[in-house]
């Protein structure tokens, strides 16, 4: 039997979309329809494409398009996606990157990312509990096969540490590091209380992460950027923020993204005050457990190292993360297909160069203005 042919339609409707994106087994809060409108803020146009076989839906994608200025091109880019079943089909595959393709010329796009959820392995390479993913590894060769590239730029962590919420808290707790369990009880009899946020604390949560970010050394945005990243989540209730205080105090708190059967933790942020109580491992066993209580079977920690080795910048954090008793979980990354290699070129090498000089010239300017 010849099978049906598969094509691409565009999807406006918000509960439509989302319902289509959590049917797929790696549904991702990336592939979402309030992620493409608050990509839209900054300057993104998001297409939502569903590739129908008959009347069933075997295939999406929130493509994301923007200008690549100042040029007269674009560059398109697919969050976690596409979503399709990572089997053995390779005409489905076919398709979807065929189409994806096309999609990218309409919009004389100079090339298109794509970063999908799919699993090259698990566990810390070298260790015992390292696993190959047969399906990831194939799913690799095939965008080799058709001219796509693993890309310099990664957008996303290509590797991450997960909870199975199906176990028992017992169970996890049983799971976790000594030192872990430890520190969430020491939490407890220190008088740490968590609760569940709403939007009148965004700004809290602002000066929170500012303060992390600080402490931290690395950069954020303005309050504006978060309160349209968090509060539109919140809104729509796919985030939830959880605070941590001790006597009623705010010390450190976290937002939960949520879709489907999983749950993401993708922000973080603590005070210098009362470390010592210890509430962010504390924070963390909460945000578990309110996953688990709201029918969530995946707890996402959102970030590992590409290199399980100290000199990693994601070292510490996955000391902490690893303490939990997850799986690491290791993905294929981003990948690219080239549909202009001049302009790619003039994209990736002579406009840093350019943009560079003007900023160059601009600070030169100013200095003499200032003399």
């Amino acid at each position: 039997m010849v099978p049906l042919p598969i094509h691409a339609t565009l999807v406006n409707d918000r509960d439509r979309w989302n319902t289509i994106v959590r049917s797929f087994p790696a549904h991702h809060v990336l592939q979402s329809w309030e992620w493409g409108v608050f990509k839209s803020r900054s300057g993104w146009v998001a297409d939502r494409l569903a590739f129908n076989q008959g009347d069933r839906v075997v295939a999406a994608a929130q493509v994301l398009t923007r200008r690549a200025r100042p040029l007269l091109v674009s560059i398109m880019y697919v969050p976690r996606g596409p979503l399709l079943d990572h089997g053995d089909d390779r005409s489905l595959l076919a398709a979807v990157l065929d189409a994806l393709v096309a999609h990218g010329k309409s919009r004389n796009a100079i090339f298109v990312k794509i970063d999908p959820d799919v699993v090259l392995g698990t566990g810390v390479p070298g260790t015992a509990e390292e696993a190959t993913d047969p399906a990831g590894v194939a799913f690799q060769s095939n965008l080799v096969s058709r001219g796509w590239s693993f890309s310099e730029e990664q957008i996303q962590f290509r590797n991450t540490v997960q909870l199975d919420l199906t176990q028992t808290k017992d169970d996890l707790l049983a799971a976790m590091k000594q030192k872990t369990r430890y520190n969430i009880r020491l939490a407890d009899r220190k008088g740490v209380q968590v609760r569940v946020g709403d939007m009148d604390d965004v700004e809290l949560l602002f000066r929170m992460y500012a303060e992390t970010a600080a402490r931290d050394q690395f950069i954020i945005r303005p309050l504006a950027y978060y309160r349209d990243a968090w509060g539109r989540f919140i809104e729509s209730g796919l985030a939830c923020p959880l605070i941590a205080e001790f006597e009623s105090e705010p010390i450190a708190a976290l937002i939960l993204f949520c879709l489907g059967d999983r749950a993401w933790y993708m922000y973080g942020s603590s005070r210098d005050v009362h470390r010592d109580k210890m509430p962010n491992h504390r924070l963390q066993w909460e945000a578990i457990c309110w996953a688990k209580s709201q029918g969530h079977s995946i707890y996402d920690m959102w970030g590992a190292p590409d290199t399980f080795a100290e000199d990693d910048s994601m070292w510490g954090v996955w000391r902490f993360k690893a303490g939990f008793g997850g799986r690491v979980v290791r993905h294929i990354g981003a990948w690219d297909k080239t549909l202009s290699r001049p302009w790619r070129w003039i994209y990736t090498a002579v406009i840093p160069r350019y943009l560079t000089l003007r900023r160059s010239m601009s600070a030169f300017h100013r200095r003499r203005q200032t003399r």
